[in-house]
């Protein structure tokens, strides 16, 4: 498959103002999928972020293997990471990302309190790929509707301040890719997932890997979704198969399209798609 190229320029131009905005937040919130938390991190941050203090948040945990999900939070807070696995769509993260903010500037704030200073407002800058969820969360942070929310990458296409209470101020950005993905699994994974358009892969490449994913991981799954389907088979044979037995004839598109919204929307059970392993992605 071909090298993955996708950097629209309103991401180019975010980029620079996360860079020129920086000194005015006390840290920085990566947001990322919990479904794949190391492949929805953009590389390029930690040279953006430079030594400026980070709080990790792995969104829709829902969605998520929440047994992947633990080793994924051991791992990061063994390289010295806060880390806070949510679900957005939820009442109590509002609670989990102040806590952690709290805790993660718990210092800061000491001494800010030893000079006398009354507690202010912290602020931070939410940073994350197209489509993790950063709208919801912010939305979630204020108790209203305050962001534009959408289920399609690069929504949010502007930086606005957004005060969520008075602990907490969010500079919010748009969903910020690299210039290219040179692995062609990590553009897959996001393909899978909804964070990249869906006209930049074939859906047959993208759901020949779901498949193979949930053939290996999750076979349990797909068998009791769909009644019959010949495991052993290869999965371009089982998407064959399975279009038939749907009555979709040989309308294979319908079948990706089936099959790809009823993985991102968790119908076939929760999942993970990046493993803790010898390059971090479970590949061998």
């Amino acid at each position: 498959m071909a090298t993955i190229q996708w950097f629209p320029g309103h991401m180019s131009k975010a980029r620079r103002q996360v860079q020129e905005n920086l000194k005015f937040v006390d840290f920085v919130t990566v947001l990322a999928d919990a479904r794949l938390p190391l492949s929805s991190q953009n590389p390029m941050l930690s040279k953006i972020i430079g030594e400026k203090p980070r709080l990790l948040l792995l969104n829709k945990a829902d969605l998520a293997d929440s047994r992947y999900t633990k080793e994924w939070i051991a791992y990061f807070q063994e390289q010295g990471n806060h880390v806070v696995a949510v679900n957005s769509k939820e009442q109590a993260a509002a609670q989990k990302v102040t806590a952690a903010a709290n805790k993660l500037m718990a210092e800061k704030l000491a001494k800010k309190h030893e000079r006398g200073v009354e507690k202010e407002s912290l602020r931070t800058m939410i940073i994350g790929i197209p489509n993790v969820g950063k709208s919801t969360l912010m939305n979630r942070l204020a108790g209203k509707k305050i962001a534009t929310v959408g289920n399609r990458p690069g929504v949010t296409k502007g930086q606005q301040w957004l005060r969520t209470n008075k602990h907490l101020e969010i500079l919010d950005t748009p969903g910020i890719l690299w210039p290219k993905f040179d692995d062609e699994h990590t553009g897959l994974k996001m393909a899978l997932t909804g964070a990249i358009k869906d006209s930049l892969l074939p859906m047959d490449d993208v759901t020949i890997f779901g498949i193979n994913h949930f053939k290996t991981y999750y076979p349990e799954r797909l068998a009791e979704r769909f009644k019959g389907v010949n495991l052993e088979a290869d999965a371009p044979e089982i998407i064959m198969d399975l279009t038939q037995k749907l009555g979709f004839r040989d309308d294979y598109d319908r079948f990706y399209d089936l099959f790809i919204r009823e993985v991102r929307s968790g119908k076939l059970g929760t999942y993970t798609l990046d493993f803790v392993g010898a390059d971090g992605y479970g590949n061998d």
